[in-house]
């Protein structure tokens, strides 16, 4: 049987050509928790098969293992629709499933309406616009969502770089956005870089999410943080309260997590 990787177009459209199928071993059962089970590594397998047709119908024939040279392929022919951009300085990863970028340490307009605010609170009790200090933050787009964490220093990150929880309300501890009523950019471009700051830095907090309260060192919690901050009308974040971020799997906490590990596991999820 011969089995063909070619890409063709009619009049009528796009024709189904091939069908490429994935083989993956499954994780172990013990790892529960969805970091832990991206990162898995176990044994993989790919077939591409050529497509048959009876009175119209398609239909999977026999398949063979994909090659390279099957990738090298349909890689290319794939990439004739990706529009070629130009990508600025603050671009750290561009890949069609993946965009990250990071931002410097500034001093925003920020804008806190707290649903349950603590009775000790000095300034923010109540609905508050005022200028702030932010740390550096790193943000990685992927079609599920957007990662949201703080840099321990104000310039470009590499692959080595430790991230830190973000302090921005309304992240969960794993570091997703919590898009509530905000409209999610449909695109992960370049393009939408403004859109997807303007979820993170020109929304009204509202509330830390579950655990979020427990990502700072020192005394208080988050929100006593922002209210002292606030109350001092401070122009720099002390980076240093900020507790790296890490996965957490089975309850057990694991080392730091690197900037190159998240955008492995975005790639792979």
């Amino acid at each position: 049987m011969t089995v063909t990787t070619s890409f063709e177009a009619t009049e009528g459209g796009l024709v189904l050509t091939d069908a490429i199928l994935l083989y993956r071993s499954e994780a172990p059962p013990g790892l529960h928790h969805p970091f832990a089970r991206q990162m898995f590594d176990g044994p993989a397998f790919a077939s591409i098969h050529a497509i048959e047709r009876d009175d119209g119908q398609p239909t999977i024939a026999a398949g063979a293992p994909l090659s390279r040279a099957h990738l090298r392929r349909w890689t290319e022919a794939l990439g004739r629709t990706e529009v070629p951009e130009i990508l600025p300085d603050n671009v750290v990863v561009s890949h069609p499933d993946v965009l990250a970028w990071w931002v410097p340490a500034k001093v925003r307009t920020s804008y806190f309406v707290l649903t349950s605010p603590p009775k000790d609170l000095r300034a923010l009790a109540k609905r508050t616009v005022m200028p702030l200090p932010y740390p550096a933050h790193v943000f990685v787009a992927t079609r599920g969502g957007l990662g949201v964490y703080a840099l321990p220093t104000s310039e470009r990150p590499t692959a080595d770089t430790v991230v830190l929880h973000s302090p921005v309300l309304n992240v969960y501890v794993d570091g997703r956005l919590c898009w509530g009523n905000i409209p999610q950019p449909k695109t992960i471009g370049i393009a939408a870089i403004a859109e997807y700051e303007r979820a993170v830095f020109d929304s009204w907090s509202t509330h830390p999410n579950p655990g979020q309260e427990l990502t700072v060192s020192g005394r208080g919690g988050l929100v006593q943080l922002w209210d002292t901050l606030a109350a001092r009308k401070a122009t720099r974040f002390p980076v240093q309260r900020l507790k790296p971020f890490a996965a957490r799997t089975g309850g057990a906490a694991e080392p730091p997590v690197t900037l190159g590990a998240l955008i492995k596991r975005s790639v792979r999820s």
